[in-house]
Parts: C-alpha cells; structure tokens; sequence
C-alpha cells in the first residue's frame, strides 16, 4: 500500500474539493493548457468523479461538478480558441499519457506468476 492508499478519505476528500473550487477560480487555466502541461483537464476530472461514483453520475452530471455549471455553459463563457501550439502540446501530452499507460500495463504483464506477491501488486 502506498503513502496515498494510506490517505483518508476525507482529507482527500477536502483536497479534491479544493482543487475544484480552484479550478472554478481560475477560468483563465484553459483546459488544453492543462492537458498539454499536466495530460488531464477538468473534463478528465469530470470523467473520473462519474467513474468512480459506481454509476451514480454519468459524465454530464459529474463534469458538471468539476465546472459548477453545465459543461456548454462554461465552455460558451470561458473557453478560447485554441492556437497550433496548445494543440501541438496536448497532442504530445496524450500521446505520454497512453505510452505510460502501456508501459504500466505491460510492466504489470510481465511479471511471472513465480514472483511473490509482494513484487507483483500494486503498492507493494
């Protein structure tokens, strides 16, 4: 188990609410911006609140959440024209994101099943 399994869940609650109202703050932040610095945005935050709601949000409603508003509305408000370059950048940014993603995925199938558990889950 890893130093953040080990954080409560109301700590991080109150950390990912925060980071929300940060979000909300700071419309300035462009999403593509966000993606092509960190590889998530606030949709993607959205898209993990309904994910990890077991079905009770889908993503409208969990985006609208992240947003505090519906997504159309926020993006008709708040959202600019994106240039080449933010595209360029979030591009290389989601291609990171999958290749790190097929290297976990590949790490996690490469170990023989000999191995003690200790080496093959998660957080060991």
């Amino acid at each position: 188990m890893t130093t953040l399994d080990k954080l409560d869940d109301r700590i991080a609650a109150q950390a990912f609410r925060r980071l929300v109202r940060h979000l909300r703050h700071r419309t300035d932040a462009q999403n593509i911006e966000l993606m092509g610095l960190a590889g998530f945005c606030r949709n993607c935050l959205g898209d993990w609140v309904s994910e990890a709601s077991g079905g009770e949000l889908d993503r409208d409603a969990a985006r609208e959440v992240v947003y505090g508003m519906p997504y159309a509305r926020w993006k008709a408000q708040h959202q600019g024209q994106a240039t080449p370059e933010q595209i360029a950048r979030m591009e290389a940014s989601v291609a990171r994101n999958k290749q790190e993603a097929e290297l976990d995925e590949e790490l996690e199938d490469s170990f023989p099943a000999s191995d003690p558990p200790s080496i093959t889950q998660r957080g060991g």
